[in-house]
């Protein structure tokens, strides 16, 4: 079969590679969509941690199982399913209380181990979940979304509260968008307009701020001075994070959804006087993957609109170059076999 390898920084290689073979206690699954974000891009750069090379990416997967054994979840032949990708001990402290998304010994499909960027897969049949009645690009988009449902979930957000997400990026749309199933108040931050316009037209939020001009400004006056009482940031950029200390209100939180390989440093004084609340948040769980799955199927959330640019296996290497220019205007770009 074919797969995509990531062989080092900015070097991809089509290679063909033996088929899965079949293993109790495991489905093959022939991948149909694999979507791509901002860690597969890091990783292609040089510059996403606990990575190493070479490595076959992609973690956003929807397919159709081709195989499976006996298993207590009725899975069986023709199945479609949307992939967890955080493979977990089960045995950790984090694992036994639940948090199988923070596992101390994590392993990530795409990052830790080889990806699904392939035209098949072999995978424990624990982390795959039916999504039938959705199409295969609304199962794809299943995970992406699912870390802001997350973080949203974390952050434990009040009806009616003013809600800060800086990173308009397909997860920092996703917080917008369950920040708002959660009746908050939406700002969205970015230094790109035709991204806060996008913004405006798909996750509907109530008010938008571009971070090149006066944020702090524009934040006080549409908070009444108060400023935000919980504010996120999904932008993975050392700056980014460490302005966002200025912005929640005295008794606020802070929710880092975004990884940056960096130190965060933040001016202590300030921390404390507003007695801040710092949080991270890190992928999801199942129940945040069955939360998103029943969104979609609700109809809230509009899909073919977050899928902004396509390609075909074979053409994905060409592609990828130009996935990374910011005047191309990715949101979402997903790879078709």
């Amino acid at each position: 079969m074919r797969s995509i390898v990531c062989e080092q920084p900015n070097k991809f290689n089509l290679v063909h590679i033996e088929n899965p073979l079949q293993k109790q206690g495991e489905a093959i699954v022939s991948i149909r969509r694999v979507g791509i974000c901002g860690t597969d891009l890091h990783a292609y750069k040089g510059n996403q941690p606990f990575f190493s090379y070479p490595r076959v990416l992609g973690h956003e997967l929807a397919g159709v199982i081709e195989w499976v054994g006996g298993n207590p979840d009725g899975l069986k032949k023709g199945d479609q399913v949307t992939v967890i990708p955080y493979m977990a001990c089960g045995e950790c402290i984090a694992c036994r209380k639940g948090k199988t998304n923070c596992c101390s010994q994590m392993k990530v499909l795409g990052v830790h181990i080889d990806g699904g960027m392939s035209e098949k897969i072999s995978i424990p049949y624990e982390y795959l979940i039916k999504t039938e009645g959705l199409s295969l690009d609304e199962s794809v988009v299943v995970e992406p979304l699912s870390i802001g449902a997350h973080a949203v979930k974390r952050a434990s957000i009040l009806k009616g509260e003013f809600v800060l997400v800086i990173g308009a990026g397909p997860i920092g749309l996703g917080i917008m968008t369950f920040a708002q199933q959660e009746g908050a108040k939406v700002i969205a931050m970015d230094i790109n307009s035709k991204r806060l316009e996008f913004c405006r037209q798909w996750a509907n939020v109530n008010y938008t701020v571009n971070a090149s001009g006066t944020p702090m400004e524009a934040i006080t006056t549409i908070t009444g001075g108060d400023l935000p009482t919980i504010v996120f940031d999904a932008t993975g950029n050392r700056k980014s994070m460490e302005e966002a200390f200025r912005y929640p209100a005295n008794g606020g939180k802070l929710v880092f959804a975004g990884l940056v390989r960096s130190d965060i440093a933040f001016f202590n004084p300030d921390f404390h006087a507003k007695e801040l609340t710092l949080m991270g948040s890190r992928n999801a769980t199942r129940e945040d993957f069955v939360h998103v799955l029943n969104s979609i199927k609700s109809g809230s959330i509009d899909v073919n609109a977050y899928i902004t640019h396509r390609s075909s296996f074979d053409q994905m290497i060409g592609q990828y170059e130009e996935w990374l220019k910011p005047e191309t205007g990715v949101i979402k770009a997903v790879v078709e076999l």
